[in-house]
């Protein structure tokens, strides 16, 4: 439904904890070289556990590529240096959540040439950032709120247990 892209990403264990988002919520997930692991590091496969099947992974060799195979795509670039609020922004299916490198965030220059497709997600003004995965799921969450989590099992049924004493 929604595509994550994690430009250059640095800790392996985020990048999986983020393809297990995308498993769960059928996202496919992006990643712009160059990547601070390598794609069969043991901490990534660990932190997805047993979902990489459920996971499309395309990788490029820098963002312009991506840009290029996608020209007509709506990129949400998520970072703190936003003016308008990540639930400000109208999501639509198909729509690209970017996220910057864990110790540097997007590359200003970036930010500053698409000023209105920037987003943050609010937060007190002494933290510097949500760890990397948990913004993309915040992200994600709320782009599938706004399509009434289009294609996700949304109800689920609890049984009555009798416990022993």
């Amino acid at each position: 439904m929604f595509n994550i892209v994690l430009v250059e990403p640095e800790i392996p264990q985020n990048t999986g904890n983020i393809a297990r988002t995308c498993a769960a919520t059928g996202c496919t997930l992006h990643l712009v070289k160059p990547l601070g692991f390598e794609i069969s590091d043991k901490y990534l496969k660990r932190a997805g556990l047993d979902y990489w099947h459920l996971v499309h992974v395309c990788i490029y060799e820098n963002l312009n590529e991506l840009f290029a195979k996608y020209p007509q795509g709506r990129f949400f670039f998520f970072t703190t240096k936003a003016r308008k609020r990540h639930t400000d922004a109208q999501y639509m299916a198909g729509d690209f959540l970017v996220f910057g490198k864990e110790t540097k965030g997007l590359d200003e220059e970036l930010l500053l040439s698409r000023p209105d497709d920037c987003v943050r997600i609010p937060m007190i003004g002494e933290a510097r950032s949500l760890n990397l995965s948990n913004a993309a799921a915040v992200a994600v969450y709320e782009a599938l709120r706004q399509n009434d989590f289009g294609g996700l099992e949304t109800k689920g049924e609890l049984h009555e247990h009798k416990w022993e004493k």
